[in-house]
């Protein structure tokens, strides 16, 4: 699958594919890539979602695929509010309210493992979203899910890994690990001092009979199986490359120099390559790693 879209100052490239593992075996793609724009012009909202399902259990892609439309339906519902308070900066409301969507479409999961008789553990996935506005004057890019996978930074051809460690809420500015040339990662600059901000409520619930927001559940659903919510928001600089990635990309760019040089090389440039070119890349090998890999990257103007 083959994503491209250019607003703003951001062009998106995303590519998923089968590995290696399981095109040997005539395996189904365990992987599934979402990207959808809500709404139109300087107030449209982007969000990229990459979700992996369970090793060997029934209908794992599937399940992958109807999170992605779950968390999706969800933002879509509650547009309007998350660009509102992406412009803003409202981290707070950003974080607790995408922790509350997230969390109910993991439910969802959990309710059809009871239906179809099965583990909840086999009945899940991990999955990973970027919400990116489209106004050129909003550079804030928003990242949350669970589960394995990376989020990464290419600056000044260097990756830097802005993995949130877990259970992370509210986190902007500079990344956790640098590495690739032995310097130090770069800082942002100093955030003036904002005044608190009153609690807001989280967004909208994921069922589509509701309305409005809901007041926080005093009781809130358990932890997935796959780990704890994940969030990140932070400030791009022109000619960074964000990218979100699968675990079977994440493991060998983590593990592999070779292949973090290669991928390095080829983006760290100021144009966005074309499809192929990009879905070429993508297909880089390392021996190894065979998995399934889904990457999504940000190239800023």
């Amino acid at each position: 699958m083959l994503e491209g879209a250019r607003y703003g100052t951001l062009t998106l490239r995303a590519a998923s594919l089968r590995g290696d593992s399981a095109r040997y075996r005539g395996e189904l793609r365990r992987d599934a890539l979402l990207a959808v724009r809500f709404g139109i012009g300087d107030s449209a909202l982007v969000l990229v979602a990459v979700a992996s399902g369970q090793p060997a259990a029934p209908g794992a892609h599937r399940v992958a695929r109807e999170l992605c439309e779950w968390i999706a339906a969800a933002v879509g519902r509650n547009q309007a509010r998350l660009t509102e308070d992406i412009h803003t900066a409202n981290r707070g409301a950003l974080s607790s309210g995408l922790h509350r969507l997230t969390d109910r479409a993991y439910g969802r999961l959990r309710a059809g493992a009871t239906v179809r008789g099965l583990a909840p553990a086999d009945h899940t996935a991990s999955v990973r979203c970027l919400l990116l506005p489209a106004h050129p004057a909003c550079r804030t890019r928003v990242f949350f899910g669970v589960g394995d996978g990376g989020l990464f930074r290419l600056r000044d051809g260097v990756w830097q890994d802005l993995e949130p460690a877990g259970g992370e809420r509210d986190t902007v500015g500079g990344p956790v690990l640098g590495y690739g040339s032995g310097r130090p990662p770069a800082q942002q600059p100093s955030q003036p001092s904002q005044p608190p901000q009153p609690p807001q409520p989280p967004y909208a619930q994921a069922d589509p009979s509701s309305a409005g927001p809901t007041a926080p559940d005093p009781n809130p659903e358990p932890t997935p199986a796959h780990g704890p919510f994940r969030f990140r928001a932070s400030v791009a600089r022109p000619g960074d490359t964000l990218l979100l990635c699968s675990a079977g990309l994440a493991e060998p760019l983590r593990g592999e120099a070779a292949l973090a040089d290669r991928l390095a090389e080829r983006w760290d440039t100021a144009e966005a390559p074309g499809l192929a070119a990009f879905l070429a890349d993508a297909q880089t090998g390392v021996k190894g790693y065979a998995d399934d890999r889904t990457a999504a990257a940000v190239w800023e103007a």
